[in-house]
């Protein structure tokens, strides 16, 4: 059978197909730049594999306290080997990257202190975290401050705002990476190692705390390369490769990384408890897999700027934008058009894609939130899948793709959903 023939049998006209191979044509030489950034963050991880002395009797199951659990230990020493820090906790108990996100601030910051974003607003789930949407057992509660500075309007950073926001009380600085649900800009970690200068030049003894979802292995560097004291991430998105079933990472300095422990354990204990149920083999081989996979997730994005912008819609990257993370925010201008993105990327998925995707009340979000997701792993956002409030500017956000050819076909079902919905139309 023709490729274009097994794309009609999945759903994709002759024209949505024929569109899209036209815009591949001209994306040939970033792809492959794009696999070189891979080659580089394979042997990164290898390395770190190989220093560990990666060997079978790592996978062996614990259950219980988990004391003594090598294969656990070893994957945080390789950890903190691919992000060159001091130390890491990598742990199933970690259930989400809101979850990491909200130890590594409630170990680091204590009443009285005060957290600062230089990005402006943070992600949605954050915001019960942090007290900003009032919450039980939220920082604020427990008597931490928060303030923020806002970005340029052109989405740079705003150094006045923040020299004059950072004061005595200034214990910890959070850094989202990436875009969240919002159309500014991903930050580069050239950009993010220059606001950690500036805000290191002004407080030498602040601590910062890089959100780091998304953006694992799209670049050759990491957040931690650049000054970071703690870089945060979730295995259910880059750094599981897909396979990871559930858990989060903190890697930073060793004081750092020790409160997050005594903070997601107890006072105490720390790392030395914590079973691997069974997990270790998923988890190291999707971090062996993660460099591959990510780049098949970046490929996905580049496309669908393309595609997308070519038919009038806005992108945040833009079409021929650098690449700071694998999410894609396509602003589609209606909760219709929402709901036919989201069906496509449903309807091009392995699991469920018999499935109709509808707008809920999510938790953590004040906005009802569509997602779209036929995932082998719940939630996983490594995965094809696409989301976003339905709120204006109606924008939806796509990522991930195990492979780069499900990332296309993704984009090309969800392109089908809007033709067929008079929502978009193919150039003559």
């Amino acid at each position: 059978m023709e490729l274009d023939k097994m794309y009609e049998a999945l759903g994709i006209s002759r024209g949505v197909y024929g569109f899209g191979e036209t815009v591949l044509e001209s994306l040939r030489p970033r792809l492959e730049a794009i696999d070189k950034n891979a080659e580089y963050n394979q042997g990164k991880v290898l390395l770190s594999m190989q220093q560990n002395r990666v060997n079978a009797t790592h996978f062996a199951a614990t259950t219980g306290y988990g004391y003594d659990d090598e294969g656990r230990d070893n994957l945080e020493r390789i950890y903190a080997g691919i992000f060159h820090t001091e130390a890491a906790l990598v742990r199933p108990q970690i259930t989400c990257g809101t979850h990491a996100l909200a130890v590594a601030l409630s170990a680091n910051l204590l009443p009285g202190d005060e957290l600062l974003s230089p990005v402006g607003a943070p992600y949605d789930t954050l915001e019960e975290v942090i007290g900003i949407r009032e919450s039980k057992c939220s920082l604020k509660e427990y008597g931490v401050t928060y303030a923020q500075a806002d970005l340029q309007p052109d989405g740079s950073f705003d150094y006045d705002a923040i020299r004059a926001a950072i004061n005595s009380r200034t214990k910890l600085i959070t850094i989202q990476r990436s875009k969240g649900y919002a159309t500014r800009p991903s930050f580069s970690v050239a950009q993010i190692g220059e606001l950690i200068a500036f805000c290191k030049n002004l407080k030498p003894d602040v601590k910062i705390m890089v959100d780091n979802c998304y953006g694992e292995f799209v670049e050759r560097l990491e957040p931690s390369d650049v000054g970071a004291d703690m870089v945060v991430g979730s295995l259910i998105k880059n750094p599981g490769g897909g396979l990871a079933p559930i858990g989060g990472y903190i890697c930073g300095t060793r004081a750092c990384v020790e409160r997050c422990a005594y903070r997601l354990s107890a006072p105490g204990l720390g790392q030395e408890v914590g079973a691997n149920l069974g997990l270790m083999p998923a988890l190291y081989q999707g971090l062996f897999l993660a460099p591959t996979v990510v780049s098949g997730a970046l490929k996905g994005a580049v496309f669908a700027a393309n595609i997308y912008e070519r038919l009038g819609f806005a992108c945040v990257p833009g079409a021929g934008e650098e690449r700071y993370d694998i999410i894609q925010a396509v602003t589609l201008g209606s909760p219709e058009a929402m709901k036919a993105f989201c069906r496509g990327i449903q309807a091009a998925a392995p699991v469920d894609s018999y499935v109709t995707p509808e707008p809920w009340a999510m938790p953590g979000y004040d906005a009802e939130v569509i997602m779209a997701a036929g995932a082998f792993v719940q939630g996983s956002s490594i995965e094809l899948s696409a989301d976003g409030p339905i709120r204006p500017p109606y924008a939806v956000y796509f990522q991930g793709g195990l492979t780069w050819y499900h990332a296309k076909l993704g984009i090309l079902m969800s392109l089908q959903k809007l033709v067929e919905a008079g929502l978009a139309v193919l150039p003559e």
